[in-house]
């Protein structure tokens, strides 16, 4: 599966500085066997079953004319931009 050379090469990728690569040989075959039960779990040929609604019971879309400009109406609105709040 994975060798030490191939954990040292990713390592040098990342930009990791490990520095015995063979402790990790263990880690990552655990990390890939279980990747193999997420793979296989819920693997399964089941057919979803929905209803049909026919289009008659769908409601009728209306366009709703609005006079006022909604971007001015905005509490943060700027002129030209809105000012949104800080993202931490």
């Amino acid at each position: 599966m994975v060798n030490e050379q191939e954990i040292e090469i990713v390592a040098k990728l990342m930009k990791i500085e490990i520095d015995d690569h063979k402790e990790y040989i263990d880690k990552v075959h655990a990390m890939i066997d279980y990747f193999d039960i997420l793979d296989n779990a819920g693997v399964q040929d089941e057919e979803i079953s929905m209803k049909d609604i026919p289009l008659s019971n769908l409601r009728e879309d209306k366009h709703i004319p609005y006079e006022d400009k909604l971007i001015e109406r905005l509490n943060n609105y700027k002129g030209t931009y809105v000012r949104a709040p800080k993202m931490i």
